[in-house]
């Protein structure tokens, strides 16, 4: 959860650009270029901006992904006809196994809860489950959300630990404004090499840190997993 504000950011970004009353780069187009950071931070790191809810099944296999969604992750358990009712697991199976085994599973009889779902990743933001749901039952999903614009007077949509990027990606968008200088070109490409730094050096650190490693790959319905 965020905590730093807009405004700070702004004003961090200011000084570095030796423009505190913001002369040369008006505070509005700093704002712009820290949503724009804030989409390309979640581009290059999904789990940069994900969400966790309970989502109402449509009747049928086939579902899609809240408004502001933007790429599936993960289908976690049902949650009843409530919502917030855990219940049984969900389990990602390979399409391929349910098209040979069960070719009929899109109109087989619909179910409050679901067993299975399936994902791929070109088309992100539509998922199937099996048993076909009856549009009554609620699962828990996992998802990458697309981050909502900050204003002035908010605080940052992404994490607190994400604004060392950001001011990265600000500075970049700021000089590559005066690109025809050279110094300044010189300056955008270094402060953009720094931004992808930040990701990469994050990502780092996640892969060390991740407590399911030695349990991946674990699923044997899916491409790779162990059987």
């Amino acid at each position: 959860m965020s905590t730093i504000t807009v405004s700070s950011v702004l004003a961090r970004c200011a000084v570095l650009l030796q423009d505190p009353t913001n002369i040369r780069w008006p505070q509005v187009e700093l704002l712009d270029w820290l949503n724009d950071g804030q989409r390309e931070i979640a581009l290059y790191k999904p789990n940069a901006f994900v969400k966790n809810q309970s989502k109402q099944l449509s009747a049928g296999t086939k579902q899609s992904l809240p408004a502001d969604g933007v790429s599936l992750v993960d289908v976690v358990r049902n949650m009843g006809a409530n919502g917030t009712t855990p219940g049984s697991a969900v389990r990602a199976v390979a399409r391929e196994i349910l098209d040979s085994q069960t070719p009929d599973w899109h109109s087989a009889t619909q179910v409050a809860a679901v067993k299975h779902f399936v994902f791929s990743v070109l088309d992100p933001k539509n998922f199937y489950v099996y048993p076909p749901s009856n549009g009554v039952g609620h699962v828990e999903i996992i998802y990458v959300a697309a981050p909502t614009d900050a204003a002035l007077g908010t605080t940052i949509t992404l994490d607190d630990i994400f604004v060392t990027a950001l001011v990265n990606y600000i500075l970049y968008r700021a000089y590559s404004k005066d690109a025809e200088f050279a110094a300044n070109a010189a300056a955008a490409q270094a402060y953009y090499q720094a931004f992808q730094g930040n990701l990469a050096g994050k990502a780092g650190a996640e892969a060390a840190s991740n407590p399911n490693a030695a349990l991946m790959p674990f699923n044997p319905n899916l491409p790779g997993g162990n059987k």
